[in-house]
C-alpha cells in the first residue's frame, strides 16, 4: 500500500500534485510520503503486539533525518551500521537506548562513539570485534550491552549480492560455535551478553527461510541457557521484501511475518527487536524523471531521462526491475509504446528498463519510479559531477525539501587544489 495516486488525471504523493513538486525543485528528485511512512511501521508495531518488543528502522534503507524523527516520533528504535549513521540518528532526536549498532567492520572510533553517546545493544559479529569492544569499553570504566549475530547457514532465496545468512556470506559467526563464543563472551570484563541476533537477507518473498532461522534460534535460546547464560533478547533482524513488479510480486505481509515470530520464538518470554527498512520505506518513495529526448534507434526506442544511474543505482547493480509510470494519467486505450529507458550518464550501464511497454511519451513529460524509497537516495553519487537530488517529504496537502540540491559551485568547492599546482 502506498499514498501515491492518480487524481483527475494527475499522480498526486498524498495530497499534492507530483507535477507541482516538479515545478518548484526540478527533476529528478525523490519524494516521500509520511502517511506511507507511518502506515508501514505502525503494520510491524501492531504485528508484535502482545510481545514485549521494539521495531528498529533500518536506516540504510533510507536515512533522511526528517525520515528518521517521523519515524522516531511513532515510536522507532533505529538499526545503524556506521558512526555517521548514528551521528544522523542522534542529530534527529532518537535517544541512544533506543539505538542497535550492527555491522561487520565497527572501528574503535565508531564503538567509542556509541558507548560516550548511549547505546542500546552492539550487535556483535566476530571474535575479534567483540575483544576490541570488551577493551574499549573496560577502557572508558563502561560495561557494553551485546547480542552476538549468529549465521544459521540459512539460504534467503534473494539476490546473492543481498543474502547474509549462509555460510559463505561474511556476516556473523557460525552457529555451531555459538556455544564456545558465548562462553567466551561471558569472560570478558567490557562486555555483558543479552542475547542473540540474526539476519539472514533482504528482500525476502516467502517466510520459509525466516521459520528455519528462527526455529534454530529458539534451540540456541534453549542451550545457551542451559549452559547458564541469560538470554532476554532476541533481534531477528528484517529483510521482508516489497511488491516491485506489482503484476507478479506478493511477499508476506508484516502481520504474517509477527505471527511466525509468535510461533516460532513466542514462548521464550525474550523482548522482541526486529529490524525492518525496505518495507517501511521502499513503497513510500518515487524517484520523478524528466524526459530529455525521445531517440530512435536502429531498432528500438530509447526515452532518455534526466534521472541516472547515479541517481537510482539499483538496476545497474543488481538488475532491478522498479515500475515506472507516466505522471500524467494515460487515456483509457491509449498506445503503447516498448522503450528502452535509459539515463545521461556515459555508461552503458545506465539503464532502468528495456524493451518497458509506456504510453507514448514526448520530451518534457514526467515519469515515476514506483518503489525507489529505500537503497534510492542513500546509495547515490555525484558521479559525472552530477548534484545529488532533492529529496521531498509530503504531509497530507504540503510539501517541504529535506535535502536541497547542491549547485555546482558547492561541489567543486569541495575539491582542494595542491599548492604545488
Amino acid at each position: 500500500m502506498d499514498h501515491f495516486l492518480y487524481r483527475n488525471g494527475a499522480l498526486h504523493a498524498e495530497d499534492v500534485p507530483v507535477a507541482e513538486i516538479a515545478a518548484a525543485v526540478g527533476t529528478p528528485f525523490y519524494v516521500y510520503s509520511t502517511a506511507t511512512l507511518t502506515r508501514h511501521f505502525q503494520l510491524f508495531d501492531e504485528a508484535l503486539d502482545g510481545m514485549d518488543h521494539l521495531v528498529c528502522y533500518a536506516m540504510k534503507a533510507a536515512s533522511n533525518q526528517a525520515i528518521l524523527r517521523t519515524l522516531a516520533d511513532l515510536g522507532a528504535g533505529m538499526d545503524v551500521v556506521s558512526g555517521g549513521e548514528y551521528a544522523r540518528a542522534r542529530a534527529a532526536g532518537v535517544p541512544g537506548d533506543r539505538i542497535v549498532f550492527s555491522g561487520v567492520g565497527k572501528t574503535r572510533a565508531e564503538i567509542i562513539q556509541a558507548l560516550e553517546g548511549g547505546i542500546r545493544q552492539f550487535n556483535v559479529e566476530s571474535e575479534p570485534e567483540m575483544a576490541v569492544l570488551s577493551e574499549v569499553a573496560h577502557g572508558l570504566g563502561k560495561v557494553a550491552p551485546i547480542t552476538i549475530r549468529v549465521n544459521p547457514d540459512v539460504d534467503a532465496r534473494t539476490h546473492a549480492k543481498i543474502s547474509t545468512g549462509k555460510s559463505e556470506n561474511k556476516f556473523g559467526i557460525p552457529i555451531s560455535q555459538a556455544r564456545r563464543v558465548y562462553a567466551d563472551a561471558a569472560a570478558l570484563p567490557g562486555i555483558k551478553v543479552i542475547g542473540i541476533d540474526v539476519h539472514i537477507g533482504s528482500q525476502l518473498t516467502e517466510l520459509e527461510p525466516f521459520e528455519m532461522a528462527f526455529r534454530k534460534v529458539a534451540e540456541l535460546t534453549q542451550t545457551l541457557r542451559t549452559d547458564g547464560h541469560e538470554i532476554t533478547r532476541l533481534d531477528l533482524g528484517g529483510g521482508l521484501g516489497i511488491p516491485y513488479a506489482r503484476s507478479n510480486e506478493a511477499p508476506p505481509l508484516p502481520a504474517d511475518f509477527g505471527a511466525l515470530i509468535k510461533r516460532t520464538v513466542g514462548h521464550l518470554g525474550c523482548e522482541i527487536e526486529i529490524e525492518p527498512g525496505r518495507l517501511i520505506a521502499g513503497n513510500a518513495g518515487l524517484l520523478v524523471s524528466s524526459v530529455i529526448y525521445v531517440k530512435q534507434g536502429e531498432d528500438r526506442q530509447f526515452l532518455i531521462l534526466d534521472g541516472a544511474m547515479n541517481d537510482l543505482i539499483r538496476p545497474a547493480m543488481y538488475d532491478a526491475w522498479h515500475d515506472i509510470v507516466a505522471v500524467e494519467e494515460p487515456e483509457p486505450g491509449h498506445e503503447q509504446v516498448a522503450y528502452d529507458i535509459v539515463g545521461p550518464v556515459c555508461e552503458s550501464g545506465d539503464t532502468f528498463a528495456k524493451g518497458r511497454m509506456m504510453p507514448k511519451l514526448q520530451a518534457g513529460a514526467l515519469v515515476a519510479f514506483r518503489s525507489a524509497g529505500a537503497y534510492g537516495a542513500v546509495m547515490s553519487s555525484e558521479y559525472n559531477t552530477r548534484p545529488l537530488v532533492p529529496e521531498v517529504l509530503v504531509k497530507d496537502d504540503h510539501f517541504a525539501v529535506i535535502r536541497p540540491r547542491p549547485t555546482f559551485d558547492e561541489i567543486i568547492s569541495r575539491d582542494t587544489i595542491p599548492e604545488w599546482l
